[in-house]
């Protein structure tokens, strides 16, 4: 159990520590754990399985934790070995029909895999060196095919794909034993693996939360509940109700970016990290109870109301939260779409100038979330706010 729990806290630590310490984890790279290893494995999946939703932060954390373990561990092996262990399980692995380009498309959007590094026949990725030559031997003149094979393909490309297939894997075969759990009785002590995890993962990834940004002269951008009086005249007037021509995107696009981010993240423009609701708002309670509320009240102050005639909003809204087009906010859904970050005051002049009514506080201000941090800081500051705006703790939620 102690090495199940350490290998999600050396992931956690690997990818958050800045001075991370490799000599502290260094016996999950010693062979003589290798048996100890693939029983933790199991235990780890099938505790992830029963505890938590597909979809969910620790399902995505478990399976990316086997992806980095994989790169670090063909990292230190001599490259003669590297290379022919690579072969071995992606030979394995491809057995079965090959692999479409589409399937790396996480891949290609991270700018980790380019589109123009694939070779491509019939839509199936090329990997294979003798399938390689097989098929386009014929088109090089005075260069050899293998040569040509090392340059297009190569390792790093085998290495990336292995690393995707397998993560592929275990996000499968998480999902194969929670399609059990109505027939299975998990054992005690899984469950208990599992509680343990739920501890440890939020313990860890508190310790590294970045989820608030320097906000330079004013302070921290810090989570915190919304505070009405500090939101800009735009977003004020957006929230009192818009007329007919204008309600769809000071709704969809401005509020609900606004109201999410300065509820969540404040810090988003400080911060060079991508995140997802869920990162903050776990159970999506802030998300359920204060957010889409928020923003379904000021469509109901529109003239005509929004959804009055125009139902297929609420899914826009919620697309534009990263949880897809659907009709209400889910942690397996997450992800299909990206979380929209606010208009800047430019966009907002251009689109929606009718909801820009400057004041004294709006000068220097390019976005809205800084004209409410900065709000927030001088209300702070003169004893303004209102008693129980305890900025991070109410995050955890």
């Amino acid at each position: 159990v102690d090495l199940a729990l350490n290998r999600i806290k050396w992931y956690i630590e690997r990818k958050n520590n800045k001075d991370f310490n490799p000599n502290d984890y260094a016996y999950f790279f010693n062979e003589r754990i290798a048996e100890y290893d693939t029983i933790v494995f199991h235990i780890l999946a099938q505790a992830i399985a029963n505890k938590f939703r597909p979809g969910s932060r620790e399902v995505k954390l478990f399976v990316e934790s086997q992806g980095l373990m994989i790169e670090d561990r063909l990292i230190k092996l001599p490259f003669s070995e590297r290379k022919e262990i690579v072969e071995e399980i992606l030979s394995d692995l491809l057995i079965q029909d090959g692999i479409e380009w589409s399937f790396l498309k996480d891949l290609v959007a991270t700018k980790k895999l380019s589109l123009t590094d694939l070779v491509l026949q019939n839509g199936e990725i090329v990997l294979d060196k003798e399938e390689f030559v097989y098929s386009f031997g014929d088109e090089f003149v005075g260069r050899s095919p293998d040569r040509v094979y090392d340059i297009l393909i190569g390792e790093n490309l085998r290495e990336l794909i292995l690393t995707k297939l397998l993560m592929q894997n275990t996000e499968n075969y998480i999902k194969s034993i929670q399609d059990q759990l109505a027939i299975v009785e998990m054992h005690p002590t899984i469950v208990e693996l599992g509680e343990r995890l739920d501890e440890t993962i939020t313990e860890s990834l508190a310790k590294y939360s970045t989820y608030y940004a320097s906000g330079g002269a004013y302070g921290n951008m810090e989570i915190g509940k919304l505070i009405r009086e500090a939101f800009p005249p735009c977003i004020e007037n957006t929230v009192n109700g818009v007329s007919s021509g204008g309600r769809n995107d000071a709704i969809v696009l401005l509020l609900t970016s606004f109201v999410s981010y300065a509820r969540l993240y404040p810090g988003i423009f400080g911060s060079d990290r991508t995140v997802k609701v869920s990162d903050i708002d776990t159970n999506l309670n802030i998300t359920l109870n204060e957010i889409l509320p928020l923003i379904f009240e000021a469509a109901d102050n529109c003239t005509p109301p929004l959804f009055e005639d125009q139902p297929q909003e609420k899914i826009n809204i919620i697309s534009k939260l990263g949880f897809g087009m659907h009709e209400e906010v889910s942690l397996e859904n997450e992800g299909e779409t990206k979380w929209y970050t606010p208009m800047s005051c430019e966009k907002i002049k251009m689109h929606l100038p009718h909801l820009c009514k400057e004041n004294k506080d709006c000068a220097k201000i390019n976005n809205p979330l800084s004209y409410y941090s900065r709000k927030k800081w001088i209300m702070s500051k003169n004893g303004e706010l209102p008693s129980g705006d305890n900025s991070k703790e109410d995050s955890k939620e």
